[in-house]
């Protein structure tokens, strides 16, 4: 007898449909599985095997051919088990599905003794379900149903077992579908746990405020300071002053997280990313790749921020590969099964001593570094990739006075809610647009929105000869400018915003 189930599979973020048929003819007793199937796919035959047998069902001595359609495109994972499964138990006349409406998916590993466990991108692959149909109901492996039903385009069962599967189509068994609650989606009061509040870092008024525009404008950030100044600090601590998550934005970086494996216990991304890779880490591993390619740093700081502490211990060839993502927003990764196409809107925030020593520059302490110890170290921050960081900043060292002074540094809510307001404004600005943030502002728009009256222009223009800007450069100080005039409530860009914003550019001036 022949039957025919329906499935997903992923390539990269993409759900592509796949027919899992099985024949069960006369012949030698033997289990084969046909369609490009993976290791893990082929190793599906003893783990169904035993699970149809362990539910209480028999397994036909006969011939067995499981078919994955379309047969070009290569499966991997072992999200098939359950469909393979449920393929032989209709192909050996144990179960019918009935003739409902509905179309049926089902998505899911399966254990020796018949339960369902858990599985990865499911997520991406529910979505996908729901773009192909509305009427869809896909049964899950427990651990993976809330996550399925945030979609809320099909309905998401999640039986335990093989046994509870086939019991509920039979009649025997009741099994409510997965629910989601409007209030899974709220996240104005999340609290970024192991994060540093902004009133516990005492001093650094300066870099505190440059920070507060990058937030406010997406803006990328480098920090340049002595050892123990307080960068890595300031950089943990720039979470609790973005921006909560919006739902869409939510959603998007929980379908990276669940392909990538990383949900954890969590069925919803609510906090914005903060991915911190050690300086070793190779350029796959920040772009990403593998045989079948997965997302790489970049694409997991989606929405949130990428962290590059010691960014200039970083291998050149490894920083060079950001250049063009910082510039897209998104990275195509090439592999010998396909090209993928992974999102890449995260915001940089490096951090870097000012030479090999660390001590360049400072007045209390002495650097012992050569002029071409110097340059070398600063070679591997080339200048196509200074330019697409808008905030260059400069961090000193902190003061005996300030580490013990009484007087209360404001906290990260009270920053958090002018960064909010000032991104409200950017909002309704780029209403319509494909871009909310200045960041993202596209230089055909700059005239636009980022206007300069006369005097203005002037003192822009003899700072960009001076400064011998490039055309990159120039357009991020602007973009800088219209962030600070947002904050400061201001409709035009003022002369006191492009000065301010030029401060920001401190490596342009070496």
């Amino acid at each position: 007898m022949l039957a025919k189930i329906n499935s997903v599979s992923l390539y990269g973020l993409e759900a592509y449909p796949v027919f899992v048929e099985a024949d069960i003819s006369n012949g030698l007793p033997g289990f084969d599985i046909v369609g490009l199937p993976d290791v893990a796919v082929r190793e599906s035959k003893e783990r169904v095997k035993a699970a149809i047998k362990n539910s209480g069902f028999h397994f036909p001595a006969k011939r067995v051919v499981i078919n994955l359609a379309p047969a070009d495109l290569k499966k991997d994972g072992t999200l098939l088990d359950l469909p393979i499964a449920v393929a032989l138990l209709i192909a050996t006349e144990q179960l019918n599905l009935g003739n409902a409406d509905e179309v049926y998916y089902f998505l899911g590993e399966l254990s020796l003794d018949g339960s369902i466990s858990r599985v990865n991108g499911v997520l991406p692959l529910v979505s996908g379900i729901g773009k192909l149909h509305h009427n869809a109901v896909v049964f899950l492996p427990p651990a993976n149903g809330a996550e399925g039903a945030l979609d809320g385009r099909v309905k998401v069962i999640a039986p335990q077992n093989l046994k509870e599967l086939v019991n509920f189509f039979h009649g025997e068994v009741l099994l409510q579908p997965q629910t989601t609650k409007e209030e899974d989606f709220t996240f104005d009061e999340i609290h970024y746990q192991g994060s540093p509040d902004f009133c516990d870092i005492k001093g650094q008024q300066g870099v505190k405020r440059g920070l507060e525009i990058a937030a406010a404008g997406g803006h990328n950030v480098l920090m340049m300071g002595v050892p123990g100044s307080g960068k890595t600090l300031l950089a943990r601590a720039m979470p609790t002053i973005l921006p909560p998550l919006t739902k869409e934005e939510a959603l998007e970086c929980t379908c990276l997280y669940s392909l990538a494996g990383e949900l954890g216990d969590k069925h919803l991304i609510k906090q914005r990313p903060f991915r911190a890779p050690h300086h070793t880490s190779s350029a796959v591993s920040l772009i990403g790749g593998g045989t079948y390619p997965k997302p790489g740093e970049i694409s997991m700081a989606y929405h949130g921020i990428l962290f590059l502490d010691e960014m200039v211990e970083f291998p050149k060839n490894v920083l060079q590969v950001l250049r063009q993502p910082m510039e897209d927003r998104v990275i195509h990764v090439s592999r010998a099964v396909g090209s993928f196409v992974f999102p890449a809107d995260f915001q940089l925030i490096g951090a870097s001593n000012p030479c090999p020593c660390g001590y360049y520059g400072d007045p209390k302490k002495e650097c012992t570094c050569t002029q071409s110890q110097i340059k070398k170290y600063f070679n591997r921050l080339s200048g196509p990739l200074l330019d697409r960081i808008d905030l260059q900043i400069e961090v000193g060292s902190v003061a005996f006075a300030e580490l013990h002074t009484d007087v209360t540094e404001e906290s990260s809510a009270t920053v958090r809610k002018r960064v909010i307001a000032g991104r409200e404004v950017q909002r309704s600005r780029y209403q319509g647009l494909n871009f909310s943030t200045n960041a993202g502002l596209e230089r055909k728009y700059l005239d636009e929105f980022c206007l300069l009256d006369g005097s203005t222009s002037e003192i822009l223009e003899r700072i960009f000869n001076k400064m011998h800007l490039s055309a990159r450069a120039h357009d991020r100080i602007l973009k800088v400018a219209r962030t600070i005039a947002d904050l400061d409530g201001a409709t035009n860009i003022e002369t006191t915003h492009i000065l301010e914003a030029v401060q920001y550019r401190s490596l342009d001036r070496l």
